[in-house]
């Protein structure tokens, strides 16, 4: 059963090794309506902490020259918020440690000025200038500025488990944890984007929430979701289906698990899981993804004993983000990492070698992004 709520999962786990080397993030994607035109426009918003141990009043950039020179470590909350779409952008506000307050407890809060999240709400504003982009590279992202008020309630969970995962989390065992408490998530409330108003409602959102916690990230990065689900055998709106698959190259320790995904499907109640941690279902996985000069195409195959699940999915790179990250020691390592919540593709699944649907994926939230070494 991957449908399991766990919501100690997305406490803050940067203690032991990971608060001087290690990040946390918690991650939100929905989709908006113009309030006056009824414009479809998708957004994130994601929290994301870095290497508490070492902060100091102001945030820490690890990508200035002087602290590459010296291998100081970045120090920060980082509040990422954007659009995806022509007008695409990421916009980034920074916090040093003095100036943010972190509930360790169940659940999860994090806050600075006027930003804040935890497990029912968040609200912020995050404003850079085109002046500011141009002066601080280290900011890493675009110009624009983005209000947003939401309550969400987590509907569906994708719980990955990796079997004694307490112990594995204490133990800080693999560079890069997730969790999808909200796999399908109900948004509701605003956003002012450069300006303009959208509309969240719960029916229409497609919203997404999960977290990754760590000390790197992995290569390949593969993330594909979507709750806007349409049967193209019956024409019917699978309104209670979500799916989700994520990894790359899972790291436990010092041992790489090369060419591993994690996904899971739930399709009108029913549970589909392709998780190689439980080796009982003999999961197997073959994926590519590639870029084009207009796009980014993923093809995921997986299977078990009984269940198998083809996904198909393309988004047009005019609509996507490089999206910027930067690791706890300092490496920026992921130049290329595509980010997207528009994409558009299939999935067909099949159970004990027959076909159970064919479905029409929309608003697809996407990621790829590999390098060399």
């Amino acid at each position: 059963m991957f449908n399991r709520h766990d919501i100690s999962r997305n406490a803050c786990q940067l203690f032991g090794g990971q608060a001087s080397c290690g990040y946390d993030w918690w991650w939100h994607s929905f989709t908006g309506f113009h309030a006056e035109t009824g414009e479809k426009k998708a957004f994130f918003i994601e929290f994301f902490l870095c290497n508490p141990a070492t902060g100091q009043k102001e945030p820490v950039f690890g990508q200035l020259p002087e602290n590459q020179k010296n291998g100081v470590k970045p120090s920060y909350l980082m509040v990422k918020a954007g659009a995806w779409g022509e007008d695409a952008a990421q916009l980034h506000r920074f916090f040093g440690w003095k100036q943010i307050k972190v509930a360790h407890s169940v659940p999860y809060r994090v806050g600075a000025a006027d930003c804040y999240v935890d497990e029912t709400k968040t609200y912020g504003h995050v404003q850079v200038t085109k002046e500011e982009v141009n002066e601080h590279p280290e900011y890493m992202c675009g110009s624009g500025e983005m209000f947003w008020n939401l309550k969400m309630k987590k509907k569906v969970a994708f719980n990955v488990g990796y079997g004694a995962g307490s112990l594995f989390r204490r133990l800080q065992l693999f560079e890069m944890f997730w969790h999808a408490e909200g796999m399908k998530t109900l948004y509701s409330g605003e956003i002012i984007w450069n300006g303009e108003k959208y509309l969240v409602k719960p029916e229409t959102c497609y919203g997404y929430a999960d977290k990754n916690w760590g000390k790197d990230f992995t290569s390949p990065w593969v993330w594909l979701s979507s709750s806007n689900l349409t049967s193209k055998l019956t024409g019917r709106k699978l309104k209670n289906s979500v799916f989700d698959i994520g990894g790359g190259c899972p790291k436990v320790g010092p041992i790489a698990l090369k060419r591993k995904l994690l996904s899971a499907f739930w399709y009108e109640g029913q549970e589909y899981e392709f998780n190689f941690s439980k080796f009982w279902t003999f999961t197997r996985t073959k994926f590519y993804c590639r870029e084009t000069d207009e796009e980014i195409l993923w093809h995921v195959e997986q299977k078990t004993w009984r269940n198998c699940m083809v996904t198909d999915i393309s988004c047009r790179k005019k609509d996507m983000l490089l999206v910027n990250y930067e690791a706890p020691n300092g490496m920026k390592q992921h130049n290329r990492l595509w980010n997207g919540g528009n994409g558009v593709g299939t999935v067909k699944l099949y159970r004990d070698g027959k076909l159970v649907d064919v479905i029409l994926a929309e608003n697809v939230g996407c990621e790829y992004g590999e390098y060399e070494g």
